[in-house]
């Protein structure tokens, strides 16, 4: 059993809307991901999705408000809760949800990710 040098794994990332998993417990897998404009509308029907914002500044779109979500914020989207991840510029993220939670929800799009790689 090792550490997760966050930054270590954030350096193995090159891409944006690709989540990878880091660890996993409890039936919850922790991943990181780069992010970088906008993202699809959708939500999680039996999923809670928790945002930590490592680096830069993400917008977060929800229906009934936006919320602004800047390094060392953490914000949890309730499932069934429809939102929009925006991110003017690059912004690294922690997510932590249930194993098998597909990133794009109930919408296929070609930023669906069906199976994440584990860094």
């Amino acid at each position: 059993m090792e550490p997760v040098r966050l930054s270590d794994k954030l350096a193995q990332i090159d891409d944006h809307w690709h989540p990878r998993i880091i660890a996993s417990l409890n039936g919850q897998d922790v991943k990181l991901a780069k992010l970088r404009g906008e993202f699809v509308w959708h939500h999680h029907a039996d999923a809670d999705e928790l945002f930590l914002v490592l680096d830069g500044d993400l917008l977060m779109r929800l229906r009934d408000g936006d919320v602004e979500l800047h390094a060392g914020d953490l914000f949890v989207v309730p499932r069934g809760v429809e939102h929009q991840p925006v991110a003017d510029g690059e912004v690294a993220v922690l997510l932590f949800e249930p194993s098998g939670t597909l990133n794009t929800g109930n919408v296929r799009t070609r930023q669906t990710v069906d199976r994440p790689e584990r860094l």
